[in-house]
């Protein structure tokens, strides 16, 4: 087989090339005497591709460099290839003839923002396995938050979490050594690059911020004057500096953090997408006189002008992230972006609903007045619109959602088949919303039971007319062989008997209702036949077998604590830790430990004792 590419033809049309002589090699008898070509047609920014290929071989042309591996990726999935999960183990390729070669097809993205952004805690190879995947299933974008993603990083290395594995050691400069390798990779297939986000108000105040830990060093007496006052008082909001909101009325605050924001910029000429963010933490806002004057949302975009000005001061192009996101969903009431062309709106629903999509049909609702540290976060659909469409009477420019169906929601839907649905409506609904795509803010082992809702994430937001139950057949099909309805019926019914909202906090804790679910999700596991059939995928099976013991386990002890009984509702949770801290070796690509734990301590309310 020949594989011609341009002479001067990138590393990523050269590593698209590679990709289709791998898998055409595994799935066809013989590659002899076939011909592709891989050609670039422009520099475009929205992907686009076109696939002209006979018997004898032909021509997959793209308008960018990315778009002709994302052209090669999805010609492979045209032969049959399945990439149903990050790494190898989760891909389907089948044998094929020459004669089943032949197409001839174009395909234009539905959006300009297609990516996820890392979430909870990942070994170096679940973060490369997942930015492999990334363009397989239609994606342009990943996002690694903070300067370096150390916090996600250690978190797995160090085992937290997980009481049955040594810690292991794990340095900010191991995280830096890692991301310039993750940063290689992702480059390597065209994808954007975003950075940073969280961490930027901590290093204002002098402290290196790459994660949301706590700082044992005191602030000096000029660092402490740069934080927020609250009920009197400045210092780190709960010991940590990446939640510690800054007094923008001392001007030593906005040319400190303007100034940090452009020498990253500087030095960092690879980032495609720079965020810029404050405190990730709420009802933290300074209090004094000064800034009483205002609002966050107006010193916040003052501060982003600055960046602006110092930005093209140094004639730097970097596009600038920012965030709708707490107290910033309120409007600003006088301050404007002066150039936005520089700017990116990136709206974040962090405390919506996930038991239904996007409701666009309803009237709509006023945004609340905004009372200064005692802001409810929405949770309704309308209500969290309302603050969006606030802002873009005020900025038109590019926009995209960031959003969390697979960052807290998803362990309340056991079956994933609804949240896999909840994601394709609300992706169907976003032009219609005035945004241009979608970063999933989310872990990256999210497997368990199987990997469908990124699945539909990234077809769909490629092809918004995707039709998410074709998609859902699809991916059953090479998952689950000739039981695929059986086990889609099953999953399907898990998803309907369990509830986002529960598990993630919403609603009351003693809920008869909630109740009687989980003991209906316990006899369903325990009567469902999972005996493996002859086709299908061994590794799916296996999880889904391991996962309805996980469920077993996370069902009885939800269903104590919807009961009202708290001494079992604990139990139950310590019997499902162990079960899924005991396995973790084995099934670590698949289920975050670390993350169903936090959620589950955090936000549930299951009444545990200290440790």
């Amino acid at each position: 087989m020949k594989i011609a590419c341009p002479a001067a033809s990138s590393p990523t049309v050269q590593f698209a090339a590679s990709q289709l002589e791998k898998y055409l090699t595994r799935m066809l008898p013989s590659t002899s005497g076939l011909t592709f070509r891989l050609a670039v047609t422009g520099q475009e920014a929205l992907d686009a591709f076109s696939i002209r290929v006979g018997p004898d071989g032909g021509d997959i042309c793209g308008v960018n460099d990315r778009s002709v591996l994302l052209g090669v990726y999805d010609y492979l999935h045209h032969l049959g290839c399945r990439f149903l999960g990050p790494g190898e183990q989760c891909e389907i390729v089948p044998a094929i003839s020459i004669q089943s070669l032949s197409a001839e097809y174009q395909k234009q993205a539905s959006f300009r923002h297609r990516g996820v952004c890392i979430e909870g805690a990942d070994s170096r190879e679940n973060i490369l396995d997942f930015i492999d995947w990334l363009p397989k299933i239609g994606c342009n974008s990943f996002f690694l938050q903070f300067k370096v993603p150390f916090a996600f990083l250690a978190r797995w290395y160090q085992h937290q979490g997980n009481p049955y594995l040594k810690p292991e050691l794990y340095s900010v400069e191991d995280a830096q050594k890692d991301t310039a390798v993750l940063e290689a990779e992702l480059k390597k297939r065209g994808l954007l690059l975003h950075k940073a986000g969280h961490g930027w108000t901590g290093e204002v105040l002098g402290y290196e911020t790459v994660s949301w830990d706590q700082e044992r060093s005191p602030l000096t007496p000029e660092k402490q004057a740069m934080t927020a006052e609250i009920a009197g008082r400045r210092e780190l909001w709960q010991g940590s500096p990446a939640n510690t909101n800054l007094c923008f009325h001392n001007g030593d605050s906005i040319d400190i953090f303007a100034d940090l924001v452009v020498q990253y910029a500087k030095s960092n000429p690879a980032v495609d997408y720079l965020h810029v963010w404050l405190a990730d933490e709420y009802n933290n806002v300074c209090e004094c006189c000064g800034c009483r004057q205002t609002t966050p949302s107006d010193q916040y975009v003052s501060l982003l002008n600055e960046i602006d000005r110092r930005l093209t001061a140094e004639k730097l192009s970097t596009r600038i992230v920012f965030l709708l996101y707490q107290e910033l969903l309120w409007p600003p009431t006088k301050e404007k972006l002066e150039n936005p062309d520089r700017f990116v709106l990136m709206f974040a629903p962090i405390s919506r609903t996930f038991e239904a999509s996007y409701d666009l049909s309803g009237p709509e609702v006023p945004i609340p007045a905004f009372e200064r540290n005692h802001i409810v976060l929405p949770t309704n659909l309308q209500e969290n619109l309302a603050f969006l469409r606030g802002w873009q009477q005020l900025f038109h420019g590019d926009s995209f959602v960031y959003d969390y169906p697979l960052g807290r929601a998803h362990y309340g839907d056991f079956g994933y088949v609804h949240i896999a649905r909840v994601i394709s409506s609300d992706i169907k609904q976003l032009h219609k919303m005035g945004l241009d795509g979608y970063i999933s803010c989310q872990e990256l082992r999210v497997v368990f039971p199987n990997a469908l809702p990124n699945y539909v994430m990234g077809y769909t937001l490629f092809d918004e007319s995707a039709d998410p139950q074709a998609l859902i057949q699809e991916y059953f099909s090479a998952a689950y062989g000739e039981r695929a309805d059986q086990v889609l019926s099953y999953l399907n019914e898990l998803s309907t008997l369990s509830s986002c909202d529960y598990l993630n906090g919403k609603g009351a804790r003693t809920d008869p209702a909630i109740a009687e679910r989980m003991e209906q999700i316990s006899r369903l596991c325990q009567s469902a036949s999972l005996d493996v059939p002859k086709d299908g995928s061994p590794l799916f099976w296996e999880i889904l077998q391991y996962h309805r013991e996980y469920i077993l386990a996370l069902s009885r002890a939800m269903g104590a604590l919807a009961g009202g009984d708290a001494q079992q509702a604990a139990a139950g949770w310590y019997e499902m830790r162990d079960l899924i801290c005991k396995n973790e070796q084995k099934y670590q690509p698949y289920l975050d430990v670390y993350r169903i734990l936090e959620v589950t301590r955090k936000y549930t309310g299951f009444p545990l004792s200290e440790e």
